[in-house]
């Protein structure tokens, strides 16, 4: 699949319901992302590019979707916060591979990301220093707020290097 491809892929899916925004404010924030996702359209496009799922999502974040009855609303989330982060850093499709970006869940605690790669160096560029995430989903809609973090790490936020 070619980048223009995926793009489109990208874009049906989101259906252009998504709101995000970057900037340096005081009070430790760097940016603020959000993405909605229309399940029914997601499931659609997955179900027409079976390989999507593999260029978009880590294995633990596939895994963790397929111990659901039915994955599409865990793995919808996923892929709205990989967008939400995008829009945290300012940056568009392209800036890094989705599977850099990571939702990792452990045990009951709430979900956090992980950056690899690239995804990680631009974080580290932007000065990011933390994240805070949010997800929820509906029948019809995945949703998932990202706020940015910048400086030095916070202790009292214990996903916060």
């Amino acid at each position: 699949m070619s980048s223009h491809d995926l793009a489109a892929a990208l874009d049906a899916v989101a259906g252009g319901t998504a709101l995000g925004t970057a900037c340096r404010a005081p009070g430790g924030v760097s940016g603020i992302g959000i993405d909605a996702v229309d399940l029914e359209r997601f499931r659609a496009v997955i179900g027409r590019r079976p390989a999507l799922a593999g260029r978009l999502f880590t294995d633990a974040e596939r895994s963790y979707a397929d111990r659901a009855a039915d994955p599409v609303p865990r793995l919808a989330t996923r892929f709205a916060a990989k967008e939400a982060v995008l829009k945290a850093l300012g940056v568009g499709l392209g800036a890094f591979r989705f599977a850099e970006v990571e939702v990792v869940r452990e045990g009951l605690d709430a979900p956090f990301l992980v950056l690899h790669g690239s995804a990680a160096a631009r974080a580290g560029r932007a000065g990011v220093s933390g994240w805070h995430l949010s997800l929820t989903h509906t029948d019809l809609v995945a949703v998932a707020a990202v706020v940015a973090v910048f400086g030095p790490g916070r202790a009292d936020h214990p996903r916060t290097p």
